[in-house]
């Protein structure tokens, strides 16, 4: 599942001679003899193309999809929780990786069948299939950004008369937009996480306080009960069945 996520995107950033040769006939390297006998060895374009796209990978993921939510969330929950670095962050960015991946699957399923297949079939070219694999993306992230932060970023733009129609909205507009809204919304299901956990540390430091035992630290004696609070709520199907149905894909 996750090439079919990632191979629709990787496809349509091709330059449009790699894919017409076939992937199998992709030239690595190009050997050029010079006149004493020595050879001069130079990557080809398409090469340098795809190891640019390779390279920004780390950045798409953050900009297009769901990820930034999940994991901000994540991060604020092991806060809350008061474990210190545990989850460890490979942990947390494996489950936020994989909840990107379910969440993105219905949109990356639609770039394919509208971008990356005609493309592919050489029924489309390659303009034509980055506007039609960007639809899907841009209506995704639409779905999702604040109309305060979308005329914010679009007043910033110079787009003070607004947009005709939402599909109208240009993505130096909408991916900015985007990113502010995800983090505030994971702001907020991290604050609502996070009142909880605090009402168990003012009750154990309210105990602690009554009894006199002003030299203990009320983090060690609150965190046994907060991890079992978590375990017996089954916590962590509900934050990872929360954050995933907090998603408007905008799919039929």
């Amino acid at each position: 599942m996750a090439s079919r996520l990632l191979f629709p995107l990787l496809l349509l950033l091709l330059p449009l001679p790699a894919v017409a040769q076939g992937v199998g006939e992709l030239e690595l390297l190009k050997v050029t003899p010079a006149e004493d006998g020595s050879q001069t060895w130079s990557l080809t374009l398409q090469v340098l193309a795809l190891m640019t796209v390779l390279t920004l990978l780390p950045s798409i993921l953050l900009m297009f999809t769901s990820f930034t939510r999940i994991i901000v969330v994540l991060a604020i929950l092991r806060q809350a929780l008061g474990t210190g670095t545990t989850p460890s962050n490979q942990v947390l960015i494996g489950l936020a990786l994989f909840l990107t991946l379910f969440v993105m699957m219905p949109v990356a399923r639609e770039v394919y069948e509208v971008a990356a297949a005609p493309y592919l079939e050489e029924e489309v070219t390659l303009q034509e299939a980055l506007a039609s694999g960007a639809a899907p993306l841009h209506r995704f992230m639409r779905h999702q950004v604040r109309e305060s932060d979308l005329s914010m970023f679009a007043s910033l733009g110079g787009y003070d008369e607004g947009f005709a129609a939402p599909e109208d909205v240009p993505l130096t507009v909408l991916i900015p937009a985007f990113l502010t809204s995800e983090l505030k919304t994971a702001f907020q299901i991290g604050f609502l996480m996070f009142i909880p956990f605090v009402i168990i540390d003012l009750a154990v430091a309210s105990v602690l306080m009554s009894m006199g035992m002003i030299m203990l630290s009320p983090m060690i004696v609150s965190l046994p009960f907060k991890l079992m609070l978590f375990v017996l709520i089954d916590g962590w199907s509900l934050v990872m069945g929360t954050l995933a149905s907090s998603f408007y894909t905008g799919v039929p």
